[in-house]
């Protein structure tokens, strides 16, 4: 990923992301009526709120290759798109989509990426000491969302086991990635 297009990109997506987050929002009420779908479609707008705190201003990949990384860049503009953009926005829409069309326990990948992704925010605060971009709607929002979500969301064990894989292996990928990036970096 390079280019024009990812300098564009990576310069608006954050901006983008808070007016989907406005407009997914009030759409919501005359789109959704059943109230576990409904759990499944915020996780979009909820996750874009968290974006605007973790990613505005650069602070998220800043902070990962700064602090978590001793100034190794072991997060790539590229990188953070890819994650966030198809890696969240699109997991979620595909999330939605499959409650839309199989069931609401189909949407759980939405739930379980909110809830391991807030958990990530805590332990990665307790292991530095201190705040995080993000930390604040991953502890505030995303682990109590996560929770009310698995909670009141109707699934079978199959479903549930679904999800967290697919979670799992999304953030599983981002560390395959960092510690690529970070093997690459250290052999230059």
């Amino acid at each position: 990923m390079g280019g024009m297009g990812t300098s564009w990109l990576a310069k608006h997506w954050v901006a983008g992301a808070a007016f989907m987050a406005g407009a997914l929002l009030l759409v919501l009420p005359g789109i959704v009526p059943d109230p576990a779908l409904r759990l499944v479609y915020l996780a979009s707008p909820l996750y874009m709120l968290h974006q605007i705190e973790e990613h505005a201003g650069d602070r998220f990949r800043t902070y990962v290759n700064d602090v978590v990384f001793g100034g190794v860049q072991a997060l790539s503009v590229a990188d953070v798109l890819v994650i966030n953009l198809p890696g969240v926005w699109g997991i979620n829409l595909l999330a939605f989509y499959a409650a839309l069309a199989f069931g609401p326990g189909w949407g759980l990948a939405a739930a379980y990426l909110i809830l391991v992704n807030g958990i990530a925010h805590v332990g990665m605060a307790l292991r530095f000491r201190g705040y995080n971009p993000g930390l604040v709607t991953g502890a505030l929002a995303f682990i109590p969302f996560g929770v009310l979500s698995l909670l009141l969301i109707p699934a079978r064990p199959v479903e549930h086991v679904v999800g967290l894989a697919i979670s799992l292996v999304i953030h599983a990928a981002i560390i395959v990635r960092v510690k690529a990036n970070t093997r690459q970096a250290v052999t230059r």
